[in-house]
């Protein structure tokens, strides 16, 4: 497995290496040349603080950088990490999350085509999250107060990304995707969360891309640029976490994994 591993810091980079993963550095902390940066060739790097590390996956797409790659290729982050199952170790130092962490696929998923991240239930989340964000269209729902299964991916993304904008993301959708991402919005009370996923081909992996790259340029002739604070700034990198939650379940044979949450700028060697 070839496992990305994303980091905005510099002193990561070791770190990373310690850990067996590809250390990416992306936005303007990194200075280390040792890096694989977004920076260089056909890019959009620029876009970083409204697309996340979308910037880094259109580098690898528009350069062909993965292309005939035969091993599993997967995307994780400097404090999000894959690991095989839940479990009681506290990954108190490097050597102990080295020890937890996602090596290889396990045998029992190996004739999956993805690997997505645990879903992550909205309709779970405690109502006064949504209620001091947005008070007034909650008293415009007031059946959302009883009814948890109104509170969809749609739902959600309204509180937390501005009320319409994924409606009028999804109209710039081709019309193969367009309908089937409408209802599944409008359907699910989940998606899989942080972007990342991991790929059993290249062939999968340029076929997202293909698809989610277009989109998203659309949509930066509606939204633009001056977007601000954290819930509209990465309004990009938002949009495209609950596409892919949608394209990967579509169009490949998924399975899911846990993600532990660990940043390794708390971690010592030992």
């Amino acid at each position: 497995m070839k496992m990305f591993c994303i980091t905005i810091y510099d002193e990561h980079y070791d770190k990373i290496k310690n850990l067996g993963y590809i250390p990416v550095g992306l936005g303007d902390k990194i200075i280390s040349d040792k890096f694989l940066t977004d920076y260089n060739k056909d890019n959009i790097s620029k876009k970083n603080p409204y697309y996340g590390e979308y910037t880094f996956h259109y580098w690898l797409w528009k350069n062909k950088i993965i292309n005939n790659e035969r091993n599993w290729i997967g995307f994780c982050q400097y404090r999000k990490f894959w690991i095989k199952k839940n479990s009681s170790i506290k990954n108190e130092n490097l050597k102990q999350l080295n020890e937890n962490i996602l090596k290889k696929i396990p045998e029992n998923i190996e004739n999956y085509e993805s690997i997505l991240g645990e879903p992550l239930f909205v309709n779970q989340f405690k109502f006064s999250k949504f209620f001091k964000k947005n008070f007034s269209s909650m008293i415009k729902n007031p059946n959302l107060f009883f009814n948890k299964n109104k509170r969809t991916v749609k739902f959600h993304f309204d509180m937390m990304h501005g009320k319409g904008n994924l409606d009028k993301a999804i109209k710039l959708l081709e019309k193969k995707d367009r309908d089937d991402f409408d209802e599944f919005v409008n359907q699910e009370v989940s998606f899989n969360p942080h972007n990342m996923f991991i790929c059993k081909s290249y062939e999968i992996l340029n076929a997202y891309y293909s698809s989610v790259f277009p989109w998203l340029e659309k949509c930066e002739n509606i939204f633009g640029f001056n977007l601000k604070g954290y819930g509209h700034k990465r309004l990009y990198g938002f949009l495209a976490e609950r596409y892919l939650s949608y394209w990967f379940r579509k169009n490949t044979k998924h399975a899911v994994l846990p993600i532990l949450f660990k940043d390794i700028s708390e971690l010592n060697y030992s």
